[in-house]
């Protein structure tokens, strides 16, 4: 049996913290969690991490010895995120993040430093990983040409959707429900807004279209206005309202969209309900 491939990971918040409960009870086979790092090393945390060894700094797993692949979690466009996964892969070192903003705004360059260090870079978790689209469009339907992406990429805004739309719920009411129940952040600016759906669908251009993921590219609306009138009047035309983001190759050249729509009730997509995407 080949040596266990060893785990340095960054950032234990809600996500980091349920990868390294994961990873400590033996989630995967022959892959253990030996490192792990994060602002305050004292907090108390669901997750025993005492047998671990502890980094002070972030950046530091990119060439500390015993690590094999660094996990980050930490978020961010800048900082700690940018500098840990920037240096990990100029080390030649595997990296894996779920941070759909620094791959957003930082995916090109990051994928060039990899390609020339002969690193790998995996963000399966950072788009819709449940499902699992990244991993399909990479390599499933690599050798098809993909016309259109459409979905619904934000849990939290389609939490808060159905809930007004079957329990009659304000969206104020519905927001506060999904925060208790971890589907939402205690700032949710930017899923309501509809912006992190577009960083996700800038990924989901990338490996389907080929196009360098712009933000500045995607038209976005978030679900800031709907109210249970729209909601109404939705059901009074047979619909739903969900936030759907799309990315079409047409004659003019590459659209991308994230915006509540009317999704008529017969439509798979309206029947993606509470916090799944």
């Amino acid at each position: 049996m080949s040596a266990p491939l060893r785990v340095g990971l960054a950032g234990l918040g809600t996500v980091g913290t349920a990868v390294a409960q994961a990873l400590l009870a033996g989630a995967i086979p022959n892959v253990v969690l030996t490192h792990v790092s994060a602002r305050d090393k004292g907090r108390a945390r669901e997750v025993d991490i005492s047998g671990l060894v502890w980094v002070d700094a972030a950046g530091d797993l990119a060439t500390i010895e015993g690590v094999d692949v660094v996990v980050e979690l930490i978020g961010g466009t800048d900082g700690a995120a940018a500098e840990l996964v920037g240096a990990s892969l100029d080390a030649g070192r595997r990296v894996v993040s779920a941070n759909k903003a620094l791959l957003a705004e930082q995916g090109v360059a990051l994928s060039e430093r990899a390609e020339r260090a002969g690193a790998t870079l995996g963000f399966e978790a950072a788009v819709a990983g449940g499902i699992p689209v990244v991993k399909t469009l990479r390599e499933a339907l690599a050798g098809n040409r993909i016309r259109r992406i459409c979905g619904i990429l934000n849990g939290t805004c389609n939490y808060i959707l159905t809930a007004m739309e079957t329990e009659g719920m304000s969206a104020a009411d519905a927001l506060k429900d999904a925060q208790a129940k971890g589907f939402a952040e205690a700032d949710p600016t930017l899923d309501i807004s509809g912006l992190d759906a577009g960083q996700k669908l800038t990924l989901l251009s990338g490996l389907g279209f080929g196009a360098r993921p712009d933000m500045d590219a995607v038209s976005v609306r978030g679900i800031e206005n709907i109210t249970a009138q729209d909601v109404a009047f939705a059901r009074e035309f047979g619909s739903v309202i969900r936030l759907v983001a799309q990315a079409e190759d047409t004659p003019d050249g590459l659209v991308q969209c994230v915006s509540p729509m009317l999704v008529a009730a017969q439509r798979r997509i309206a029947h993606v309900v509470g916090e799944s995407n």
